[in-house]
This record gives C-alpha cells, structure tokens and sequence, in this order.
C-alpha cells in the first residue's frame, strides 16, 4: 500500500467558499496479471475517477487507453482506492477527477515499481499527472491550478507484477491539477433552478427544447411541425415563441427582434441534445443578468461532453423516422471541447408533417497562460418541415376532411398542404475566462449569428382576402413570414477580487452590446400555388442594445444574505418601411418610409435569503422586468414604449446531501404585465390585449443515489387573468382568464441505471419514464379544452462498445391536442357562406411512436503492447 499526499484548493468561479480537493488515504498500486508482460515504453492510461462524499472511489471511466491489460489493471487500482472527500467549506461534496496512471518499462531486469512525481526509480507504475476535477452538477468552471507535492510515509508492500522484493526507493505522490467550481452559484430565487441534465438524458426526448420540461410550471406546444419553434407556457405566462423568454445558449441570445412570425422568435431545434450538459432557467425577472426578453423568465443551454472518445448512434423508428448522431470528444481536452453532428429526417405522424435538418456544433476550449482560458463555439443548421396546421373539430366528427373516414385518418388531416417552413442558422462565438491576481474574474464574450427562416401557415381557411378583384373569390389566407438576419454582439462580465463583511466576490459588473440587421416581411398566398398576392408588412429593421448592469451580495449575519441589483437598458431603433401606400391625400408618393425611436429603461432586483436551519432556506425574491417594442409597430421620433413586469416570490428551499442527495423547492408568486399578447388567428401570430397579472405557486423535488437513480417531480399553478379596468393592482385574482394558458402542470422524470451479468458478460442496463399531466387549457368564450396525460419510456444495454435502446413516446397512444383554439373560420371553400359562430380548433399530437437504437462507444487509441 501506498499513501501519496494531494495538497490542492481551488477557488469557485462565483466567489464562494473555497473548494478543498479529495486526499489520498489508501490508494494500492496497480497489478499487471503474470502472463502481461512489461511494456517496452511507458503506456499511460488516463482515468476519469467520481469520488463521492464518502471519499470512495464511485465510478471509473477510461478517457486515454493504453490497452486492454493495463487499462483493467489501473481501472482495478483505482477501485480499491480511497480518499478524504472533497469539501466546499466544511461541506463533503462529489468530485471527478482526471488521474494518469503510467507503466514504465523494468530497466536491468527490475521489476515494475511505483515513481515519486519527478523522480522515476528503475521501473514503475504510479498514478501520476495533470487531473480535471469538476463537482457534480456545477456549470461553471474555474481556471486556478495548484500542484501537489510528495509526502507521506514510504510504501510498504507495494505490489507488482514480477516483483524481485526490491521496494521502490522513493514515495510516490499524486500531481493533480484541479480545475472547474463544485456548485453553481447561489440562486437568486427560489425559482432560479441550475439543472445539470446528468442522468435524467435518458428519459425519451425529441430535441433540446424538451429539456426545458425539467423545470417546473412549463409546458410545449407546437402548431407548425418538426422544426417550427416550440410555443412555451411558463410560469402562467404563454410565451409564444419566445416573447416573454429570454433564450441563450453559452451566452449566445437565441431571441430574434421584430421577427415575422413574432417578436422575439427563438428555435432551439439546432442544438444536439447530447451535448446539453445544463440548463439553467429563472423563472421570474430576479437576476440583474436577465435581459430584454426575460418577462416570464431566462433559459441558458450550457454545452459540454463528458464522455471522451466517438459516440456513433443510428436510431430508426415509427413514420419513417431516422436520427444519426456522431459526437466525437478529444481524449485529451476537457468537456468543453467537442463535436457533434445530427441527420434527422421522416415522415411524420399524418399527412403533411414530412421533416428533414441536418446541424453540426463544435467547441475547443484552450488555454491562454495560467490563468486564462479561450472558448471558441460554432454552429451550422439547416432544417426543412411541412406543417399540418390547424383543423376544425366540427369537420373531424363530420369526417369532412380530404383523409379517409376513419377516425384515426380524420384526427391526423390537413385541410392545406401549402404550410411548413425552413430556416438556416449559423453561429459564431469566442469567450475568454480570465482569473485575476487579486482573486478576481473577467469574462469577455463576442459572437456574430446569421439567420434565415421562411414560415407558412393558414389559420382561417378563406376570411381574411376581404377586397379580391372584381369578379374574383376569395384567394386564401395562407401567410408567409420571412426573416433574414444578422446579429453581432458583445457581452461580458467583470468581478473584482474583493471581500465584505467576510464575504468573498461580492460585486459583478456586466455589459451588453448588440446589434441586429434584419429583413422581416409578411404576404399573404393563394390557395392554389402558393404565390404571395398582398403584403401585410415589409420592414428592414435596425437595432441596437446597450446594457449594463451591476449586482451586490453581502450577508451582514451568519443566516441572512442580502442581494441586490439593477440592470439599465437601452434601445434605438432604425426601420425602413417598404410598405407605404403609393398615393396618400396630397397625391403619389413612394412607397418607402424610414423613422428612428428610442427607448430606455432601468430594472432593480433584490432578494432576501435566511438560513433558517443548515439544510433549510426561506427565500423572498422581487424585480422588475420588461420586453422591448417590435420595431414595426413604431412611429418616428417615438419614445419607444416598453412591456414592463413586476414580480414577486416567496419560498423555502431544503437540500440534503450524501449517497442520497436530495432537494426541493416550493414558493408563492405574483406578477403584473402592463402590456400582454395573446393569439390572433387573423394574423397567426400574438397581438396586444393590455395588462395582465398572474398568482401561482409551485414545488418540485429531486432524488439521486449515487450514479444508479435520479428521479425528479414537479408539480405547478398559476392563474393568469386580465385585470378588471380601474381596479386595484392588489385584486390579482380578479378579472377575465386569459385564455390557452393551463393552470395545472404536472411532471415526473425517473431514471434506473444498473449493472448485471449475462452469460458471464457485464452489461450495464437503464430503464427511464418521463410523465406530463397538463390540465384543462382556457379557451376563448368560456370553452376548456381536456385534460391531458402521457408517458413516455425508454430502456438501453450496453456491452463492451455497443448500446442498443428502445423508447415509446405517448406509450398509452392517446389521442391529444397539442393546441387548441376556438375561433371563426370557413375551410370549406371560397364560395361557401362563412359561419360567423365561433368552433374549436386544434393541431393533433403524436400518436404512440416507437425508436429504436444503435450506439457505439469507440475511442479511437491504439492499444499499447
């Protein structure tokens, strides 16, 4: 046995208690078996270990193979070894660590032997290196390096294969380098959840934007197809597209201005699933970081590739479906340096829902000296889909539609084959982490994005054509959105290396600047070919952003942490109108126009956190938010005015951790919106309606055991009402409900992983279940829609490289509406007499879908002799 020293400590990126990396206590050599002979050069085998609270050694994954032989015998090792755990504070948390284990070749017949770092007596094996140690479930990561030193007492019975009873002449030692924070920081509110994604990747998924279904009170739909962005119901606010979500992806904002389809548009299709390591979502305007956009809340994609080496996976399935992901991590580089590409295409469930995208998303992270590191990110993505749209339930029970009269083929028809859409994106992003001497950080980040997308949908059949030519009907309403733009912007963040009543970082400072170009247009089509025969709108658009904002934390006693902050914002707006009339009162004119305006405003933030026990925290959040203008509704010279939002929680929040870690969380809200939108199916897109105001509450919970069981559940309400004219702010539950908002969500995501033997063969198993419970949805003229209930399961085996995976989605093959809406329509035709009775309407979800998989894990390195 062996006994090295590792004397490290890393500082988090947030500023928090120091985090103390886990001490060797017991850590046995590695044993080659005796018919493996020594190797002819050195042959390293890196080691990913996650070292528990318990300070035992949990897993062990090979990032750099050196052969099988060796790779088993370091894996055995490490196994046996055992550590004081790593602490943040005086609190044991887990850890992974990157552990180098070399076998240097006997030199004059001796036998292989343990090396001291830096010395290497005649023949050895001993871990030895630069290691990654990283705390479960942190996003953020910190640059600091210490390196150990040798220390203990000299080995005593260190074994070896071909041993002579010579003991190595010099203790041995772990050299580590520790880098990246253990949590994410504090929240800002009990509604400010970190998500890592970890095990819960197994629970069935379509794409990325279902990962937002892991935070509670959301809620997806979607009217458009495989590749049209998901509408979002969060915390009682519908969202639209992204109106009243702020979107970000490693810091990129994903949120388009003055899109066609919508201000604020935002399709998260394009980013692989796989390499979503985290979210982070705060619901609730409450932390100065939070954005133009972030009315209902912020959503952060944080990316990142734990396993190393090729990850090939070829999935097949229900309609045609087909799906291959390459993911390819360096062995060599850390998480953050990856590539991914994803092929999706099929069918779909019904009639007009063909799909086909194709993206790719690369990432390397390197170092700039010892204190810096530089993170460069891009993707391309280019997607087609056809769109089934909306139908009307009457035409369904009637068996109306141009389907087959059975009920299952007139539930999936289409009434027009001219919807669907297609979009290209492509993204550009450097960011550079440095910490500074005096213990403080800067975060510098620019990125350019490009973008293109083209929208078709009709909701109303043959209404809106009101003034065709003389002697023609009706040509249809299918309308087309059209969006090309560019973005270039930067963003930073600065935290000098300061203390306050004891606290350490306590001040951040942090900047935007953004600026858009974009062509946003909509025409109206004919029903027969599809060609544009009236514009609506034809904007160019130029925007800029700047902001800045600055947040304080300080805890004046032990149990209270006070933080507070202020975001200021500002806006200039330049449109060009290719859509003026050609002749006004005072005769022809061109029709061109272009008008600027202005707008500015300031957000405060504050919270109030009290210890009320170790484990148990009460949480009192409030801010003020707002979402800027479209730029297409302005006039000239006009001081740009703004949706504000007021909001405010309270909530308590308990966490355990241990081998069983547990949390949760539950609070009360509030909100008021001086201006809200809701769905015009004139337009088919979210039109003005004043204020709004919201009451709601939440809880939700999470459970892990070790790497074998991670469960969470999350149950929300929220009442969403339009407030009674001239009555109190205070009278929140007054007021007509605001219809397509659900108040009861209901989620539950579990996942099983284990290890059995078949025919003498390990075989690592997982089961997984997600369940979505939605309740009755508000329709307009006091109409509900159902209630809706699915499930969706997914279990995989893995041997040795290969992996195969079923999933069932909407396992009880329910019949569901994804969206339903109740307004007037005519599809029967150009001629037929419009009814001017209003009739449920509604898009169709996925039937029960099978999804089979192939995957293989490869790494790509030669094995050593």
């Amino acid at each position: 046995m062996w006994i090295p020293t590792l004397v490290l400590c890393v500082l988090s990126a947030t500023g928090e208690l120091p985090v103390t990396p886990p001490v060797p206590l017991e850590a046995p050599g590695p044993v080659l078996p005796a018919d493996v002979p020594p190797p002819e050069v050195p042959a390293t085998v890196l080691l990913r270990l996650t070292i528990d609270r318990a300070g035992e050694v949990s897993q062990v994954e090979v990032r750099q193979s050196a052969g099988v032989a060796f790779d088993r015998a370091a894996m055995n090792a490490a196994l046996r070894w055992r550590f004081q755990p790593a602490r943040r504070g005086t609190e044991a948390i887990d850890v992974r660590v990157d552990v180098p284990v070399t076998f240097v070749p006997p030199v004059h017949g001796h036998h292989i032997e343990p090396v001291a770092d830096g010395a290497e007596p005649p023949g050895a094996a001993v871990g030895h290196g630069a290691g990654d140690a990283r705390a479960l479930g942190g996003a953020t990561q910190a640059g600091a390096q210490h390196q150990g030193v040798p220390g203990g007492p000299a080995p005593a019975g260190t074994e070896a294969s071909g041993a002579t009873g010579q003991d190595a002449q010099a203790p041995p030692s772990f050299s580590t380098t520790v880098r990246g924070a253990a949590h994410a920081p504090p929240p800002v509110a009990v509604s400010d959840f970190h998500i890592p994604v970890g095990q819960l990747a197994d629970v069935p998924r379509r794409s990325a934007s279902d990962l937002m279904l892991l935070a509670p009170g959301v809620m997806l739909a979607n009217h458009g197809g495989e590749g049209h962005a998901e509408s979002i119901y969060i915390r009682g606010f519908d969202a639209g597209e992204g109106k009243d979500v702020e979107l970000r992806l490693n810091g990129v904002p994903l949120n388009e201005v003055s899109h066609a389809h919508g201000h604020g548009y935002a399709d998260t299709y394009f980013i692989i699933p796989e390499l979503v390591e985290s979210l982070r979502v705060t619901e609730g305007p409450y932390d100065p970081s939070q954005g133009d956009f972030g009315v209902a809340g912020t959503v952060e994609y944080q990316l990142g590739l734990a396993r190393r080496g090729l990850t090939a996976s070829l999935a097949t399935g229900s309609f045609a479906a087909r799906r291959l992901s390459l993911l390819w991590g360096p062995p060599e580089a850390s998480d953050a340096t990856f590539v991914g590409l994803l092929l999706r295409q099929g069918h779909g469930f019904g009639p007009n829902r063909s799909y086909s995208n194709a993206g790719a998303m690369a990432q390397v992270e390197l170092r700039v000296g010892d204190e810096s590191r530089l993170r460069l990110f891009g993707t391309s993505y280019g997607s087609r889909f056809a769109s089934a749209g909306v139908v009307r339930e009457t035409d369904v029970v009637d068996t109306r539609l141009p389907c087959a009269t059975d009920a299952d083929s007139q539930f999936f028809c289409s009434y027009d084959p001219n919807q669907g859409g297609a979009g290209q994106r492509h993204i550009l992003s450097a960011e550079l982490q440095s910490r500074l001497k005096n213990g403080g950080r800067f975060v510098q980040q620019g990125y350019v994005i490009l973008r293109q997308t083209r929208i078709r949908d009709n909701f109303t059949g043959f209404l809106q054509d009101t003034t065709p030519p003389d002697g023609e009907t009706q040509r249809g309403d299918n309308t087309e959105g059209y969006y090309r733009g560019s973005t270039v912007g930067l963003r930073g963040r600065y935290t000098p290396g300061l203390t306050l009543l004891g606290q350490p970082q306590p001040l951040e400072l942090g900047y935007v600047a953004r600026y858009d170009d974009v062509r946003t247009r909509s025409r109206r089509l004919r029903d027969r070919g599809g060609v544009p025969y009236a514009t609506v709108f034809d904007n160019q658009v130029r925007t800029t952003n700047l902001g800045a904002y600055a947040s304080l934390r300080v805890a004046p006693l032990s149990w209270l942490t006070l933080r507070g902050g202020v975001r200021l914002d500002t806006f200039l707006f330049g449109v060009d109108d290719h859509n003026r009339p050609v002749e006004d009162r005072d005769g022809p004119r061109l029709p061109d126009e272009s008008l600027e305006a202005y707008g500015f405003f300031a957000s405060p933030r504050a919270s109030a956190e009290v210890r009320l026990t170790p484990r148990l925290t009460w949480l009192t959040s409030a801010g003020l938010g707002a979402r800027s203008s479209d730029a297409a509704a302005l006039s000239d010279a006009e001081l740009a005015p703004y949706a504000r939002v007021a909001s405010g929680e309270t909530g308590l929040g308990w966490r355990m951790d241990g081998p069983l870690s547990l949390e949760a969380r539950g609070a009360f809200f509030a909100t008021r919106v001086s201006q809200d939108f809701v769905f015009d199916e004139a337009v088919g897109r979210n039109q003005p309606v004043g204020a709004s105001q919201r009451l709601g509450a939440f809880v939700s919970a999470r459970g892990t055991l070790r790497n074998r069981v991670d469960v969470q559940a999350s149950l929300a309400w929220a009442r969403a009402t339009l407030p009674v004219p001239g009555a109190s702010a205070w009278k929140l539950w007054d007021g007509a409900v605001m219809p397509y908002i659900p108040e009861l969500l209901g989620r539950v995501d579990a996942s099983l992983r284990g290890t059995t033997r078949v025919a003498g063969q390990l075989v690592d198993w997982n089961v997984a279940l997600g369940h979505s419970a939605i309740g009755p949805r508000p329709l307009p003229l006091d109409r509900y829609s159902a209630p809706v209930f699915l499930f969706d399961v997914g279990t995989r085996a893995r041997w040795k490289a290969v992996e195969l995976g079923l999933s069932v989605e909407n396992l009880l093959d329910t019949r569901w509406r994804e969206s339903e809406f109740n307004f007037v329509s005519n599809f029967r035709g150009p001629d037929a007499p419009p009814s001017l009775m209003a009739t449920r309407h509604f898009t169709a979800g996925a039937p029960r879908t099978f999804m089979g998989t192939l995957t293989l894990h490869l790494d790509l390195q030669e094995d050593s002799p």
